[in-house]
This record gives structure tokens, C-alpha cells and sequence, in this order.
């Protein structure tokens, strides 16, 4: 895997990956999962994306760690930050650290009707029925790359190319939290009721994010998920 290290600032580095589609972007979660193990002292956080990663630094605390080393005078601090990441990826075996310690999450789906009022639509543009559709929604194994727009929102990668769907026109002005939706090759879960303009097939009753646990955000990236179709009842787990 080639990653290119560029500095953001005097305080974050972006590593970028060269592998684009989803191999990049499992790559990369894979990346942050692996450095978040081994982070050290003078890593304050790490932040995955889709095909990137940005790791930020303490530079005091980096610079106490090295300076007794000669490079210390010749080297400025996202320079250091490069040379020791760079360091702990050396010959790092990401995939396989990772085996067996993947998080992976079976989610129920409430597909089509009121919970999915976008997968007829959807189906109809792939040249599929709503059946077939959600049978190839739910068939696959999807990889969180990376959460954000709001808290909790896990955008995945995985999705079949034959169901990529644009977004809508005019965004609907509420999104019920838990609704199921895709915007081009990525399937996401809105964690709370906001604007938004994917096409929404259906509802989980798993709450994405919920202040009151002592991790609020269910997911993060580079878990596994799969989403399981369930129909009847409502409510949220």
C-alpha cells in the first residue's frame, strides 16, 4: 500500500492513499484502526476518511521524544511526525493484525413502505424489482469509511455498483433518524432527524447515536456491517 504523508499546518499530517474505489477506502480504515494501536505519546488523534487519514500531533510532546536524537536539529516537526509514523507502519500487517478483532454488526432493516419510501424508485432505476433490490442491499458486507455530517453518520462502502442512486433533486427538509439511504456508492444510517437528500429504502431501529451511552457513536470506521431485513413492528431498540 503507498501512502503520501502531507503536512496540515504545524500540527496534523494527512496521509493519502493512492488505491482509489473501495480497496483504498478499506485500506485506509484498516491504516487507522492499525495506527490507533499504536499510537504514542505525541498523537493526539486520529481521523479517518474516505481515502484519507489525519493523524494530529502534539509537537512538544514529539519534540521531548527525539530530542536527544541529531536529527532533532535538522528536521522540522511535521518532518519528525513523518519519519516516526512512517516508522510505525513499517512493515505493518494491517489486514492480519486485524483478523479476528474486526467489530462486526448485524442490523435489522425495515425495507420499503413508509420506512423506505424511496425503494421503489431506486429499484426501478436499477432495472431491478423492490425484492431484488433489497436481496442485493442486504447480500453484501459493508465497511464504515469514515462518520461524519453529523454525529454517528457512518458512510459504508461496499455498495453493489448496479445500486448506485443519485441524490434527490430537492432534498427532503426531514429525514426520520434510523432511515437506510444511498447517494451514489455509498449506504449510510442518519442518526438523527435532519434535513438530507439520499434515497431513503428503509429503517433500523438501532440507534446510531445516543448521548446517554458511554460511547455515544455505535459505530466506527473500519467496522463491518450488515444489514438483516426484517419486516412488521416498529420501534427502536
Amino acid at each position: 500500500m503507498t501512502v503520501n504523508v502531507l503536512p496540515l499546518g504545524d500540527r496534523a499530517l494527512v496521509l493519502q492513499q493512492e488505491t482509489r474505489g473501495a480497496l483504498g477506502w478499506k485500506q485506509m480504515a484498516d491504516l487507522a484502526w492499525m495506527l490507533k494501536q499504536r499510537a504514542e505519546a505525541w498523537v493526539i488523534d486520529i481521523v479517518p476518511a474516505y481515502e484519507t487519514v489525519t493523524v494530529l500531533y502534539d509537537p512538544a510532546t514529539l519534540w521531548r521524544e527525539i530530542e536527544q536524537g541529531p536529527e532533532a536539529d535538522i528536521l522540522l516537526p511535521h518532518q519528525l511526525a513523518e519519519r516516526k509514523l512512517r516508522e510505525l507502519m513499517e512493515n505493518e500487517k494491517t489486514a492480519s493484525e486485524r483478523d479476528g478483532k474486526v467489530r462486526r454488526f448485524d442490523l435489522p432493516v425495515y425495507y420499503g413502505g413508509h420506512y423506505g419510501p424511496d425503494l421503489e424508485e431506486s429499484a426501478e432505476r436499477s432495472g431491478l424489482t423492490a425484492a431484488e433490490f433489497v436481496e442485493e442491499h442486504s447480500r453484501v458486507e459493508y465497511t464504515v469509511a469514515m462518520i461524519g455530517f453529523m454525529p454517528g453518520f457512518p458512510y459504508m462502502s461496499g455498495l453493489p455498483e448496479k445500486l448506485e442512486q443519485p441524490r434527490k433533486d430537492v432534498p427532503r427538509s426531514v429525514v426520520p433518524a434510523g432511515s437506510v439511504g444511498i447517494a451514489g456508492r455509498q449506504t449510510g444510517i442518519y442518526p438523527l432527524a435532519t434535513p438530507g437528500g439520499w434515497q431513503i429504502i428503509g429503517y433500523t431501529p438501532i440507534s446510531m447515536f445516543d448521548k446517554e451511552r458511554i460511547e455515544p457513536v455505535l459505530l466506527r470506521a473500519g467496522d463491518r456491517v450488515r444489514f438483516i431485513p426484517v419486516s412488521g413492528g416498529e420501534g427502536r431498540l
